[in-house]
């Protein structure tokens, strides 16, 4: 059976593929990733988009469990992004 990706993934030696995650997915994902300092200004937009978002929603919609998940899906979001950068797209 051919290995197929999923929707989202890589190609190369740290592909999760159809048939799950792998040892080396694991190892990058985990480890401490220094950032470099071309990586630094993308960190910081990438904060500053998220925190701007969050003020919006945090201003035109009502307190409650709704307004609580948007917020955490955009730290989420935030977060997923920075770990993109750090892993150089994997």
């Amino acid at each position: 059976m051919p290995e197929t990706t999923t929707p989202g993934a890589t190609t190369g030696s740290a592909t999760a593929t159809a048939r799950g995650v792998h040892q080396s997915d694991l190892d990058k994902w985990f480890q401490y990733h220094a950032p470099r300092p071309e990586q630094q200004k993308k960190y910081e937009a990438l904060r500053e988009a998220g925190k701007e978002l969050s003020i919006v929603i945090l201003t035109c919609t009502p307190a409650g469990p709704d307004q609580t998940a948007a917020i955490r899906k955009v730290r989420e979001s935030v977060m997923t992004a920075n770990q993109a950068i750090a892993c150089d797209g994997g």
